[in-house]
């Protein structure tokens, strides 16, 4: 996307932070270090949600880069909450090659002369309430913007729905991933929107679009493309997940396997004859790197590889249709034409 909101965020994001450690101190230093975990682990993110907000709210003749900022804060705010929730329901203790909230505070415990439990509850502690601190910002930020009732209004709603769905996908994901269940395409694909369309592409498109005044079919069409792109995102970052290179993504390509995640990758290979030898190594905590790798070459030659970038290619060319006709402006059509492609040929 040609010009970018990046900036405006970082610097909202620095101010923010800022005058939240310098309240947390009253309250002592462990909340101060809270703070300073959020603040780390919103730190050094892609900002694809501002991103889209900005570009739909541009794209529709949006010209106040305060305001659009306080949007863009509200999703980056989102998602973050929703990355600490989901490190601590995968049990994960680090982000991104570093220790996340719940890893900063379990070695904090251990600092202060507590135990392994002790490390566990405070790290799992410090991930419910970082999240929940991030997600109530998030629904701030919105409720304080300087704009109509009627149109505060409507973002809330798009930021309701987007938690409420989000959490709808979340529960999913977690009962689907019950050892030795078999992934069903459909579900896993429905999971995936729920989870992570709605909230990272649907919806920061979609409040960019009611913020700068767009029609309504205008936005329903927008929702539609972010949905649709936003599975193919994921489906590209699972494939990335096994197949991508660590250097590049900056994390595992084993974790997934030794988790044994659900993802329409594992869907795709649920559906052929390799399967029970595939079922039988996958989600085994013991994979080494030897066993990973083949593990790899089942998952190519039984064509789940092929079949899940396939899907995601497919999913790219139907978000691109919802934009056929509707009244979305061309510059922005471009835009986002350009975003969709990006999403499934990346590297990490």
């Amino acid at each position: 996307m040609p010009e970018r909101l990046d900036a405006d965020v970082d610097e909202g994001l620095r101010v923010f932070f800022a005058e939240a450690r310098l309240r947390a101190g009253a309250y002592g230093s462990h909340y101060a270090a809270l703070w300073e975990s959020i603040e780390h682990q919103s730190s050094g993110g892609k900002r694809i949600r501002p991103g889209l907000v900005w570009s739909a709210y541009r794209g529709f003749g949006g010209v106040d880069r305060t305001v659009v900022t306080g949007v863009a804060l509200a999703f980056e705010l989102l998602h973050t909450a929703f990355l600490i929730h989901d490190d601590l329901i995968d049990r994960d203790t680090v982000r991104r090659g570093v220790p996340n909230v719940a890893g900063r505070f379990a070695a904090r415990a251990t600092e202060f002369g507590g135990d392994a439990r002790a490390s566990e509850v405070w790290g799992a502690t410090a991930a419910v309430l970082a999240g929940d601190l991030a997600l109530s910002r998030a629904h701030r930020e919105i409720a304080i913007l300087p704009i109509g009732d009627d149109r505060r209004r409507a973002l809330l709603d798009i930021l309701d729905h987007a938690v409420f769905v989000s959490a709808a996908g979340e529960l999913a994901d977690v009962v689907s991933s019950l050892h030795g269940s078999t992934p069903e395409l459909e579900g896993v694909l429905a999971m995936l929107e729920q989870k992570t369309a709605v909230y990272s592409f649907e919806a920061p498109l979609s409040a960019g679009a009611v913020l700068a005044g767009a029609p309504a079919s205008a936005v329903a069409a927008l929702g539609r493309f972010g949905r649709l792109a936003g599975v193919a995102f994921q489906i590209t970052d699972d494939v990335l997940g096994v197949f991508g290179d660590p250097v590049s993504t900056g994390k595992s390509a084993s974790a997934d396997l030794r988790e044994g995640k659900r993802t329409a990758l594992i869907a795709h290979a649920a559906a052929t004859t390799a399967w029970p030898e595939i079922r039988d190594r996958l989600g085994d905590p013991a994979l080494d790197d030897a066993g990973a790798s083949a593990l790899r070459e089942r998952l190519r030659g039984c064509g789940a590889l092929d079949a899940a970038v396939a899907s995601a290619a497919e999913h790219v060319t139907l978000a691109l249709h919802e934009l056929e006709g509707a009244e979305v402006p061309l510059q922005l059509r471009s835009e986002l034409a350009g975003f969709a492609q990006q999403a499934i040929g990346r590297v990490r």
